[in-house]
């Protein structure tokens, strides 16, 4: 449904804005007039799934804002706080005018009888499938504490998961830009200025100072702005493709072929599919709607192939884990760990124990390999810069001693 920004006098005579979700600019205004605000202009924001990308954008949710939301609901709704005034409490706390203004339509909507979960899928920018379809369970089964809490506590491990991964590439990263800026100094400012002094003194640059002359006069030309629009386009063009269902699947399938990075990918990749579905499974759902959930959030398209037949197999009565082994995606043995949790009534367990299994194993991999990157990005530093040097310094060894 399209979405209204809105102007409008409240019940206490003061000026309020805000945003709303509503089928048309009639039904926007019946919603705040309901609420005893008195609109004074009502503006369409556009689509909401076409303004979504937009929104992404131009503001990044934070997650560390809507982890704490999240454990907050849950303290306060253990602790017999009623859901409106729970949603009050933190809609006065929250500092993010945005996400504010989505509470307070979120609270409001709920005081006029709409449901929490309904009113939450609307800001599916702050509130993934995920996160609605366990506020649902909650909201059916007069848990929502119960609900929040294993929220937050799902959240909170895939930050953490993300951090190491992040955390992982810091140190690189950092080096290769200090690289970077090394080599664009050397070439664009020492180099020229040396190359012009030995030329006007007669001396033929060697060939290695003058390659690295042709680059720095690349750098500071026009000619860099075609590298940088060249690779810019041709990155836009990846991501157009890679965003299409063939460019998604071919993406995905390269990189779990990758010979050193496909293992850890795949490791990720399935812990992330276990430890949802068994979160999910946990908080109430039904397999079915776990794995129609699943399939929307596994960041892999061969992974999300693979659990929509798995789920089309269960609602045929047929098993779980044969669609998934026949993927590719699930090792064998994994598999056969699905099966007897499958037929032991344990999935849930099983589930979770892989996928803390696999997260461990990972985050080995992912220690060794930093280990291994960063010398190796460092040896090449050392070789880059000291061709630059050689380059650099052989012209003034030449010109002392006296060959022209």
């Amino acid at each position: 449904m399209p979405r209204y920004t809105y102007t409008a006098i409240a019940a206490n005579g003061k000026k309020t804005r805000g945003a709303i979700v509503a089928e048309n600019g009639y039904a926007a205004r019946k919603q705040l007039r309901v609420r005893g605000i008195h609109p004074t202009n009502v503006t369409e924001c556009g689509e909401q799934e076409g303004g979504k990308r937009f929104f992404s954008l131009t503001h990044r949710p934070n997650k560390r804002r809507l982890i704490d939301f999240t454990r907050e609901m849950a303290t306060l709704l253990n602790s017999g706080i009623k859901l409106i005034e729970s949603i009050s409490v933190l809609t006065v706390q929250t500092s993010d005018p945005r996400f504010k203004n989505a509470l307070t339509d979120i609270r409001d909507r709920v005081v006029t009888g709409e449901s929490f979960t309904d009113a939450l899928a609307d800001y599916d920018e702050y509130f993934d499938v995920i996160y609605v379809s366990m506020v649902r369970v909650g909201e059916v089964t007069g848990s929502l504490g119960s609900s929040f809490a294993t929220i937050a506590g799902f959240m909170e491990k895939r930050a953490r998961v993300e951090s190491k991964v992040v955390t992982a590439m810091i140190y690189p990263i950092i080096l290769i830009f200090f690289c970077l800026g090394v080599v664009i100094f050397l070439t664009t400012s020492i180099i020229p200025k040396i190359a012009v002094q030995i030329t006007q003194a007669g001396q033929e640059l060697p060939w290695i100072t003058r390659q690295l002359v042709s680059v720095g006069h690349v750098l500071t030309s026009w000619w860099v702005f075609v590298v940088i629009g060249s690779i810019m386009g041709i990155v836009f063009l990846i991501r157009k493709f890679t965003h299409t269902e063939r460019g998604a699947y071919f993406r995905d399938k390269m990189l779990l072929s990758l010979p050193l990075f496909g293992p850890l990918i795949k490791q990720r990749v399935i812990a992330r599919f276990t430890s949802t579905l068994s979160t999910l499974l946990g908080a109430g759902l039904s397999m079915a709607e776990s794995l129609k959930v699943v399939a929307q959030v596994t960041g892999n398209t061969l992974m999300s192939r693979a659990v929509k037949q798995a789920r089309e197999r269960i609602l045929a009565g047929a098993d779980i884990a044969t669609p998934l082994r026949d993927s590719g995606v699930l090792d064998p043995a994994i598999a056969h760990m699905v099966v007897v949790g499958e037929r032991s009534g344990e999935l849930e367990t099983m589930l979770r124990n892989i996928s803390e299994n696999l997260e461990s194993s990972s985050d080995i991999v992912i220690e060794r390999l930093s280990a291994a990157v960063e010398p190796l990005i460092i040896i090449f530093m050392a070789f880059v810069v000291g061709v630059i040097a050689y380059a650099t310094i052989l012209p003034i060894l030449d010109l002392s001693t006296g060959k022209f």
